[in-house]
């Protein structure tokens, strides 16, 4: 498998640092409120990333943190009338609420900031004692940037050319606009803990510094989030980890792209900020995770409305091929492959083939979207060129569709399991429509309508699903 490192700005092998092993930290939200359209898509993708190495058979170790120590929460906290931490529990479990919704599975492991404060005053420590900490007279912490000489290294620009400005705390304490905080003294009313330089809490950066080594080591594979989040927050990570460590820390940079609404940037102001619960007011949430994986995932990405139906009406194709080819093989009554089945099993194997290849060529899931959809296509017609095909070529079908769709976390909802006592309806249907009783044939039809179902005359027999 090929990745885009974002560090060396190329596609390289993945080459995992323990044989059989895969180990990533996904930065995961500040839980101060649902997350939106926005946070959705690195959730998505990087789930994804996670099911297709377990795909190729690696042991996967997933830790995405929450921040639940920040600005944003102490403000929001105040706002309500609460405490930091009851803010961070409701929203945390707000998260898990909202991420079932478009299939995003539980990590392996979910730190909170709030748990690792001792491991993160052990790294404080550490860089003040290599030279790269240093405290000022109001009790805060900073990184030293210019005793760093690799700092710049992940975004591709040095010191000189950055300049304080859009998420750079400018404090004239500091020794320079670039160096951020480790350790925040206390102010008043704010959550704090004791340490070696009074009472305070972390900084945003060194948090996921401490959770990630915690879990993965000081060296891991692979460290993925936003764009956005490759100046200041992954580069500081970056400083901290190796200048406390010595070693490498992350060995593959993966980032996913930013997400406009209707063209233009999210933003409050404009009116276009949209979170993921309300969408699913419109939407199943499986849909926003086919339209997240129809684009690559290092692409801008743009969110409408009508894109969200081209979605919809994609993942319906999907789930129609797959529930004609159930209903057929509930009638398959031959054991006997013909040459045509036998070919289409080779042709299955190849469909997963050109799947993976795909995926491994830097987790392009649209082209890998686009691999089902042939598959979907050869199915169909060699099921519907068949009245009599083998329960085999059916279980192929379905077994192919399936293997490829769990990768990508998508036909997730089983078919639609019929009520017996709508069963039993049809069936009377079915044989009054044998002894052309067709008044009666037509009023049962109408009173499984009633019931919710509707049904479908097949060469096969009847087929009933959901109105």
């Amino acid at each position: 498998m090929k990745i885009y490192n974002t560090m060396t700005r190329q596609k390289e092998e993945f080459v995992p640092l323990h044989p059989g092993k895969v180990g990533i930290y996904s930065c995961g939200p500040t839980v101060y409120n649902y997350f939106h359209i926005g946070n959705a898509r690195p959730f998505i993708v990087f789930d994804v990333l996670r099911r297709y190495f377990e795909h190729l058979g690696y042991e996967v170790t997933f830790v995405q943190n929450f921040t639940d120590i920040d600005d944003k929460l102490i403000r929001r906290a105040n706002e309500e009338g609460t405490t930091v931490p009851l803010i961070a529990e409701k929203y945390i479990k707000e998260y898990y609420t909202d991420a079932e919704g478009p299939g995003v599975r539980r990590a392996t492991v979910h730190p909170r900031a709030t748990e690792h404060v001792g491991e993160i005053i052990g790294i404080i420590k550490k860089l003040e004692k290599n030279g790269y900490a240093y405290k000022v007279d109001s009790g805060d912490v900073y990184f030293d940037t210019q005793a760093y000489k690799g700092y710049g290294k992940l975004s591709g620009q040095n010191l000189e050319d950055r300049e304080a400005g859009a998420r750079i705390e400018v404090d004239e304490v500091k020794k320079n606009p670039m160096d951020f905080a480790l350790w925040k003294a206390q102010k008043p009313g704010e959550p704090a803990w004791n340490s070696p330089w009074g009472m305070g809490r972390p900084g945003w950066h060194i948090e996921c510094s401490a959770m990630s080594m915690k879990y993965l080591g000081e060296t891991f594979d692979i460290h993925c989030g936003g764009v956005d989040l490759i100046f200041p927050h992954h580069e500081n990570e970056i400083a901290q980890s190796e200048c406390a460590t010595g070693k490498p820390f992350a060995r593959y940079w993966m980032h996913n792209g930013h997400i406009n609404v209707d063209n233009r940037k999210m933003s409050k102001s404009l009116g276009n900020f949209l979170l993921v619960r309300d969408i699913s007011k419109q939407f199943d949430l499986e849909v926003v995770r086919m339209f997240m994986l129809s684009a690559h995932y290092r692409s801008p990405i743009n969110y409408s409305h009508d894109l969200l139906v081209q979605a919809q009406s994609s993942l319906e194709r999907m789930y129609t091929a797959r529930n004609n080819a159930i209903f057929a093989r509930e009638h398959a009554k031959s054991k006997e492959l013909k040459p045509d089945e036998i070919e289409f099993k080779e042709r299955s194997k190849r469909a997963i083939a050109e799947f993976d290849a795909a995926m491994d060529d830097d987790l392009n899931t649209a082209d890998a979207i686009g691999a089902i959809f042939d598959y979907i296509r050869d199915m169909n017609t060699v099921l519907a060129a068949s009245n009599d095909a083998a329960l085999e070529t059916y279980d192929t079908a379905l077994d192919t569709l399936k293997c490829m769709c769990d990768v990508l976390g998508l036909l997730t909802k089983e078919a639609d399991t019929v009520p017996e006592d709508v069963k039993k309806l049809v069936e009377e249907r079915t044989a009054a429509k044998k002894a052309k009783n067709f008044a009666l044939a037509d009023e049962l039809r109408s009173k499984v309508l009633e019931m919710g179902y509707v049904i479908e005359d097949t060469p096969k027999g009847a087929k009933v699903k959901k109105a």
